[in-house]
């Protein structure tokens, strides 16, 4: 790689770090071709970029971001997963991996601009998902409404139910 790809690596990755909710670095040493393919997969899914980056040259490009904290955990061999909306999706899908794979190992996160370790991001992998959360907001907005019509349907039921026993008691 010559000077200028790497020029243009790093301003890439310093637009990409400006611009995503949050961003994680792993170890992937030890890992095999199948797994990192498997999980390159699931991230893509996802909506998640996913890269193996020279460390000297995230540092540069981690300079005036958000993502500037990473830069203590570039060493060693690093990759890099910036999420896209969700940043619950990588998480889930990196702190399962790194529990399948004893290999592959989570080094820090940034979530909006603040440093999160290991055990921060596994806590945001057990938060529920975007789509859940909106399921659950949408049920309980929707709960009031249905009560209020299954009242107002119990209205003419009572009234039928108290007409018919009336009917039933002349008739007997």
């Amino acid at each position: 790689m010559n000077r200028t790809e790497k020029e243009q690596v790093v301003q890439e990755l310093a637009q990409r770090l400006a611009d995503i909710p949050a961003a994680f670095l792993a170890d992937y040493r030890g890992i095999n071709v199948e797994q990192a393919t498997n999980l390159r997969r699931e991230l893509t899914k996802a909506g998640v970029e996913y890269r193996v980056v020279k460390n000297k040259l995230l540092k540069l490009a981690a300079q005036g971001t958000p993502a500037e904290e990473l830069q203590a955990f570039c060493a060693g061999p690093t990759a890099i997963a910036l999420a896209g909306d969700d940043p619950v999706a990588p998480a889930k899908i990196l702190s399962k991996f790194a529990k399948d794979v004893e290999a592959f190992e989570l080094k820090a996160g940034v979530l909006s601009g603040k440093l999160i370790s290991v055990a921060e991001i596994n806590a945001l992998a057990e938060l529920p998902s975007r789509e859940e959360l909106l399921a659950k907001a949408l049920s309980c907005m929707n709960a009031p409404l249905t009560n209020f019509v299954g009242t107002m349907a119990a209205i003419p039921r009572s009234l039928v139910q108290v007409l018919n026993a009336i009917g039933q008691s002349k008739a007997a």
